[in-house]
């Protein structure tokens, strides 16, 4: 599928604000550099403003008509969220997510951004500035990774397994607080849970093939509409709890991704109780 906005130039673009404002900032933030937003875990640095602001700026020189939904955006006016929904064209980012890992100088973060047309993810790119590669998809074309001197390589999720060998990542921490100890007791059930703090870097992990499900609660659009079109375009079922189809414009009701539906049903079932 085709969009008026060129995927990989947009990629590209990532890639650019990444050399220019995230990388020099990386492990050299000053005290005055890093601020909590909603509580202590949540974090804005200079590089996250910066680097949204370099790309905002050529996003609307390049596509003047498509929407421009940045996370620090939104954090200074809430209320450009319920634009989304009805955006002809938008094209959301998140200009370093895993902030708390890229503040406290762990390099585990990503530079995301997805397009959004007619009320669907068309296209979905997660940039590692560390490995300068990007996992990419558009709908319908499969999810690879790319390289910048021109290397491609298409993804797969894993094959299926049994609830007892199924390894995975679980964002725990936004799951209501009554529900939660039922949720991590639930988890014994599986081989192993990790959780990156990024959900860039859990998507990619997912998508190449090396965990079996992904689940999260909080869904702002900056952190999961790319990753979940990749996801899919490498093979993946998603759905949001209540088995619905997760879409741009839903800021709850839960997300779980697995190589298969009848995995999602056996978690659905034996874990994740929401």
């Amino acid at each position: 599928m085709t969009s008026t906005v060129d995927v990989i130039v947009l990629a590209d673009l990532l890639r650019r604000a990444a050399t220019a404002e995230i990388l020099p900032r990386f492990r050299r933030l000053g005290q005055d550099d890093v601020r909590a937003k909603s509580e202590a875990t949540d974090l804005v640095t200079e590089a996250d403003e910066q680097a949204e602001r370099m790309i905002k700026a050529e996003a609307q020189r390049l596509w003047p008509s498509a929407l421009f939904l940045g996370e620090e955006s939104v954090a200074a006016d809430p209320d450009l969220l319920g634009s989304l929904e009805h955006a002809d064209l938008a094209i959301v980012v998140d200009p370093v997510d895993g902030t708390f890992n890229f503040a406290a100088g762990i390099p585990a973060f990503g530079v995301m951004a997805s397009v959004i047309s007619g009320g669907e993810t068309i296209a979905g790119i997660i940039y590692d500035p560390m490995g300068d590669d990007w996992v990419m998809a558009e709908k319908g074309g499969g999810a690879w990774l790319r390289r910048p001197e021109g290397g491609a390589e298409r993804l797969s999720v894993a094959a299926p397994v049994g609830l007892e060998h199924m390894v995975g990542m679980a964002s725990t921490g936004y799951l209501p607080k009554e529900k939660r100890a039922e949720v991590l007791g639930n988890l014994a059930k599986v081989r192993f849970l990790t959780n990156y703090r990024c959900a860039a870097h859990e998507y990619r992990t997912f998508a190449g093939g090396h965990v079996h499900y992904l689940m999260y609660n909080k869904l702002m659009p900056w952190d999961h509409l790319a990753g979940t079109l990749i996801s899919q375009e490498a093979g993946a079922y998603a759905a949001r709890f209540d088995g619905s189809a997760y879409l741009p414009h839903h800021l709850d009701g839960g997300l779980l991704i697995t190589p298969d539906k009848a995995s999602w049903e056996v978690l659905r079932r034996e874990v994740f109780t929401v």
